[in-house]
């Protein structure tokens, strides 16, 4: 069972989204950008999903440290947010996201599709 890292400061969302992926993959949570950093290098993750708004150190400076280490420089990683204005995913695929996912998930296809591009799966 492959490991998804979520990091987001939100409960209800950390809830929701092992409601959606726990029977699919193997979850570790993260509530801050700073517990992130830390403890990714060793949780064996295959793909974060990162939440923009995060407290502290947002989404687009958590993946640019996570980026600027050789440990999780290859980890794929998919921007969860609200951010959700013309243009928003360009900028943070520009960022350096691999992907982009909006909030609410209303559909959970559009973020099932997400992590099988990034996974190089086929949609189960």
């Amino acid at each position: 069972m492959k490991t998804i890292a979520v990091v987001e400061d939100n409960a209800d969302n950390r809830l929701l989204l092992r409601a959606l992926l726990d029977e699919r993959f193997h979850i570790v949570e993260f509530e801050t950008g700073a517990e992130a950093i830390a403890g990714l290098p060793g949780a064996g993750a295959e793909l974060v999903l990162l939440d923009i708004s995060l407290p502290g150190m947002d989404g687009v400076e958590v993946l640019s440290r996570l980026r600027d280490d050789a440990r999780t420089s290859p980890i794929p990683v998919v921007a969860l947010t609200a951010h959700a204005m013309a243009g928003d995913r360009e900028t943070y695929l520009r960022a350096g996201f691999d992907d982009y996912v909006t909030k609410p998930i209303v559909d959970e296809t559009v973020l099932f599709d997400a992590i099988d591009r990034q996974l190089g799966r086929s949609a189960a």
